[in-house]
């Protein structure tokens, strides 16, 4: 009922000169690593986008936008329209990830104007409550928290915090639900989000795609081709091909419901490339700082209310997004932290006259550059004409010493409130306790004697090689408030190794135990369809075990799981732990 008077509020208050008489739907397509070169329209004849390609025929394109240097700090300030420090993202693991409870997302807005809000892929903002999609103004969730997963047919997903199987190809899977909630909400403005994991590694794709690139010699390459690694340019050209048939699919839905007249439909991507390939000849991929590892690909139609095939050459970013949306959909909510980002409406609607020159910052593990309309000052304090040396090749600061004076001393206080900002966020616990169900995995654990992670990142990872009892794994975790769990963990094991036990303990002495009696030894996952020569990514499934109850205190505490009295070789492997909070 609430939402439904909402619902009515809005629609009598929504702004209509553009020309709609209830407030738009909003579709948003983020991809993972894939870099503004790797779509046709950018340039690249290795591989065709027709779908991806129609948003900017239809609607407009930035040419110069950009995101972060990787994942999720790019969605910290697309959800938050903030610099990704100041929301407490630092990072893409061990909790660097989390944007703070405190900060207002886009769909916390939306949902507070009457939206359905759903969203379907790679979350990569915070698992455990109060970082969870769902907490973060998400109805509806279906994919992944992770940064990365480590397997992409039929994995096992988040939907709405309980684990699920997966069903299919896992980008396909994705859309599958998106459209699915489009069809359920068709009848109300709705938000739906869907942050594709691709082409981001494992390189994974069914034949279907890959065996158009399977030979494939690029006619397109790195401006250093020694530098590519032709396998992986095949399976992530393949896999953008996957990426484009989805959102064709999701652009047909909304046509056949008669909803694309008034839906917003944004495409981007989270950072550059996750290789060297052809990337329009720009310097850096994902995780540098320089314009390849930054410009993103930025697309937005609205049919009848932003000009068809319109481009757009002034600096935006990740950060602008939040603030375009809620001009275009006539919210007049504000959120509760000052945006660094502006509305690009005046732009999309014609009205660049009041648009001013600005700097738009860019940090990552202590580098950061400046990008103003024409110039990019890097993170050695040299200074690029972009206009017209978009590679990057020639210093100009001793042409332009005001310009590149100027821009470095903007970058001293934004250097240093970055460094005070992370220093600020420290080694955050793990939240237990917000919700009645909090998960604890392998990546957000420590592992401490001979205990080993599964992979060289902690995402996806799960614990292996516990050959003695000096072997333990932590978990730092703040309680929200004293309360019992019961424990569940979830391990593999072999025949030889039954009769260890195994204690889940916290630094008060409280703790839960069970000796393992069953074994579940299944093998990895099939990595067949992985088309690059050597992987880091390791998937089996995991059998769940009770040890029982444990009552917590409130505040900072450590979990410690250890394992005695062992049997074999080695103790067991472990994926997680999970917490349910037991009725008082």
């Amino acid at each position: 009922m609430c939402r439904l008077f909402l619902l009515v509020l809005f629609a009598l208050s929504f702004n209509p000169c553009s020309g709609a008489g209830t407030p738009p739907n909003i579709v948003i397509f983020l991809a993972d690593d894939q870099g503004w070169g790797d779509l046709r329209i950018s340039g690249n004849t290795n591989l065709k986008t027709p779908n991806i390609d129609s948003l900017a025929r239809d609607g407009a394109s930035f040419e110069n936008f950009y995101v972060c240097a990787v994942c999720a700090p790019t969605r910290a300030e697309f959800l938050t329209g903030r610099y990704h420090a100041r929301t407490g993202v630092s990072g893409v693991s061990e909790g660097t990830e989390r944007i703070n409870p405190d900060e207002t997302t886009l769909a916390d807005l939306l949902k507070n104007a009457g939206y359905a809000t759903g969203a379907f892929g790679k979350w990569h903002n915070g698992t455990q409550a109060p970082y969870h999609p769902n907490d973060r103004g998400f109805d509806e969730y279906y994919g992944f928290t992770s940064g990365h997963w480590g397997h992409y047919f039929s994995p096992p997903l988040d939907h709405n915090r309980k684990m699920v199987r997966g069903k299919g190809y896992l980008v396909d899977d994705l859309t599958d639900h998106a459209i699915e909630f489009i069809r359920e909400n068709q009848d109300q403005p709705f938000f739906c989000f869907v942050p594709y994991n691709t082409p981001h590694s494992p390189m994974m794709i069914d034949d279907e795609f890959y065996d158009r690139f399977a030979d494939l010699d690029p006619g397109m390459k790195h401006r250093d081709p020694k530098k590519e690694d032709i396998l992986m340019t095949r399976a992530a050209l393949a896999m953008c091909e996957n990426i484009d048939w989805n959102v064709g699919r999701v652009l047909e839905a909304l046509e056949s419901l008669q909803l694309s007249d008034n839906t917003i439909v944004i495409y981007f991507s989270d950072n550059g490339p996750n290789s060297f390939r052809w990337n329009g000849g720009m310097k850096g991929k994902k995780g540098s700082v320089d314009e390849g590892g930054l410009r993103s690909p930025f697309f937005v139609r609205w049919p009848g209310r932003i000009p068809a095939g319109r481009k757009f050459d002034q600096v935006a970013g990740a950060i602008d997004i939040l603030p375009t949306l809620l001009d275009l959909s006539g919210i007049a909510a504000t959120p509760t932290k000052p945006l660094d980002g502006k509305s690009l409406k005046p732009l999309l609607f014609g009205d660049s006259a009041i648009w001013e020159d600005r700097i738009l910052f860019n940090a990552y593990r202590n580098r950061l550059s400046l990008r103003n309309q024409r110039f990019r000052l890097d993170n050695s304090g040299k200074l690029f004409d972009i206009a017209s040396d978009r590679g990057q090749e020639t210093d100009v600061s001793g042409l332009h010493p005001e310009i590149a004076n100027q821009m470095a001393d903007a970058a001293k206080p934004f250097r240093a409130e970055v460094k005070r900002l992370i220093e600020k966020n420290g080694e955050r616990p793990f939240t237990v306790g917000y919700h009645e169900h909090t998960p604890l995995p392998a990546r957000d654990g420590v592992p401490h004697g001979d205990v080993q992670r599964s992979s060289k990142a902690p995402n996806n990872s799960f614990f292996e090689n516990w050959t003695s009892e000096a072997g333990h794994i932590t978990w730092k975790i703040e309680v929200a408030e004293p309360a019992s769990f019961a424990v569940t963990l979830n391990y593999t094991c072999r025949e030889s190794e039954l009769g260890v036990k195994i204690r889940l303990e916290d630094r008060e002495g409280s703790f839960a135990e069970a000796v393992v009696s069953e074994a579940f030894d299944p093998p990895l996952y099939d990595k067949s369809k992985e088309r690059v020569a050597e992987s880091h990514y390791f998937v089996k499934d995991f059998k769940a075990l009770s040890l029982g109850p444990i009552s917590l205190p409130s505040g900072v505490n450590t979990l410690t799981l250890s394992a005695r009295d062992f049997v074999g070789d080695e103790a067991i492997d472990v994926h997680s732990i999970e917490l349910l909070r037991l009725e008082q």
